[in-house]
């Protein structure tokens, strides 16, 4: 987002002192014309940043400039404030004093507003931000701990339990860092030739290791977690397509999420016809947790599977508790 770069542009230049719009560009992901529409926006409000042309010349920070987010416009401030400081990761990191002071010294601000914005509630009036997933367990890994001493660049020997499995597996592993997505931590590491994602819920201790950790100097942590959720999101071999009550579409695309390929109508208004994709077709068994109101169809071997699930579960139930 615009402000949280407005102010990312600020922290690069003042680590380099002078850099080129094409370079900024290509930090940020964004166009130069972008950069320099940025540049004209930081220079109205009386950020002391300089452009200069030719062979030599880039974008800088005047001497002695230095960052201050009190120079960012009021709406500005106002973003960063509702959505730059994540007070329960910061918990989780043990650096929740940084991130309530950082808060505080945002709030405390009272920003110019321009007379168009007169008698506006503000943002964090009207919009709460909550980034805990729905009933998430806490984690019970201690977050601040491990990525101190991931800080420390030194392989670590892991005890680890794969999904879906009761048996816990120690494990050396060369750690890129800790990623934060969708509520849960995970540790990015190389193991075994491979580079592997590990939720912290199945982590239940690590030893580090007197070794200098081995990993591909050519990608950023960002980079290789990137790629890892790209890699399981864009996962579907097997596709199964069921008939689904229309009243539960909204349960399944809250469920399903990215798994969910289409959703089509049919002859019958009461029913919607789905596609779903899995690595493996056991992957099916997620869908018996909507009962009575799925049919599935196709493949004729996930229309098997969840024939013999139900089976067994209706001669569990059927037997006397």
């Amino acid at each position: 987002m615009r402000p949280q770069r407005l102010l990312a542009i600020l922290v690069a230049l003042q680590a380099n002192r002078r850099m080129t719009a094409a370079d900024l560009a290509e930090q940020f992901g964004v166009s130069t014309r972008t950069i320099l529409r940025d540049i004209d926006a930081l220079a109205a409000a009386d950020v002391p940043v300089v452009t200069e042309r030719g062979r030599y010349g880039g974008i800088a920070l005047l001497p002695g400039a230095e960052v201050d987010v009190s120079r960012l416009t009021g709406s500005e401030a106002e973003v960063l404030e509702l959505i730059g400081v994540d007070l329960a990761r910061a918990r989780q990191l043990g650096i929740e004093a940084a991130a309530r002071s950082a808060t505080q010294k945002l709030s405390a601000r009272k920003p110019w507003r321009p007379k168009s914005d007169a008698g506006l509630l503000t943002l964090s009036d009207v919009v709460a931000i909550d980034n805990s997933g729905w009933f998430e367990p806490d984690t019970e890994i201690d977050v601040s701990a491990l990525a101190r001493d991931l800080r420390r660049g030194k392989r670590l020997r892991i005890d680890y339990r794969p999904s879906g499995e009761r048996a816990w597996r120690e494990r050396v592993v060369d750690p890129y860092g800790l990623l934060s997505r969708g509520s849960r931590w995970y540790l990015i590491a190389d193991a075994e030739g491979a580079t592997r994602m590990y939720a912290l819920t199945r982590l239940r201790s690590w030893t580090l290791l007197d070794e200098d950790r081995s990993i591909r100097a050519d990608v950023t942590l960002e980079e290789v977690a990137a790629s890892l959720v790209g890699a399981l999101e864009g996962r579907g071999g097997v596709r199964v397509t069921a008939l689904l009550d229309a009243t539960t579409e909204d349960l399944a695309r809250r469920i399903l999420g990215k798994r969910l390929l289409s959703v089509e109508p049919t002859s019958d208004a009461d029913q919607v016809r789905i596609v779903v994709g899995y690595d493996h077709l056991d992957g099916v068994r997620q869908l018996m947790q909507f009962t009575d109101h799925i049919e599935v169809v196709d493949p004729p071997q996930a229309r098997q599977l969840i024939g013999r699930l139900a089976a067994e579960i209706t001669r569990r139930h059927n037997a006397p508790a």
